[in-house]
């Protein structure tokens, strides 16, 4: 008898279980792709590295084309830079924090009240908007695009080598009997 997917004991009503069964889904995707460890673990890290800047509308684009560049997995990086975005409703917490941080590493001093004013619409296509507050949130990213992505290539890369070769054990524990 199928069994509805609402009512397994490990489905979780609301928001955050929404979003935890999302991961889980987007995690088993990632992991059941068919490239080495080393490829689909990088692709993941250009995902979570494109995740993490105010590239809003490129950031996809972008992670696709870097996961080319460097011959690592496309689909990886398109998933992980997706799966970034779970973390949207927390968006606004680390943009400032990108933004103190790239601050701090233009200036030298992270200011104690960022001076930030009303930004139309329109303020957004001058190239005066991306310089004053653009330019300090990109610089900040990296401060915490770069540990999360290197973090995130050895922990995707350590867990396929353990997956695969649990189930190459088993293959071969298969064929023997």
């Amino acid at each position: 008898m199928p069994h509805d997917l609402n009512s397994l004991p490990h489905r979780r009503s609301g928001v955050i279980g929404w979003i935890r069964d999302h991961a889980l889904t987007q995690r088993a995707r990632i992991m059941s792709i068919d490239d080495t460890a080393h490829s689909v673990a990088l692709g993941s890290a250009i995902g979570m590295f494109f995740g993490f800047t105010p590239l809003f509308g490129l950031k996809t684009l972008l992670s696709i084309l870097v996961a080319w560049l460097f011959k690592s997995n496309k689909i990886a990086a398109a998933i992980t830079v997706t799966l970034h975005d779970l973390i949207l409703p927390a968006a606004p917490v680390i943009l400032l924090w990108e933004y103190k941080m790239g601050i701090w590493a233009l200036h030298g001093a992270a200011p104690q009240r960022p001076k930030l004013r009303a930004i139309r619409l329109r303020d957004y296509m001058e190239w005066t908007t991306f310089f004053t507050v653009g330019q300090p949130i990109l610089i900040g990213s990296l401060f915490l695009a770069l540990p999360s992505a290197t973090i995130l290539y050895f922990l995707v890369r350590g867990f396929l080598f353990r997956t695969r070769s649990a189930g190459a054990n088993v293959h071969a524990g298969q064929e023997r009997d």
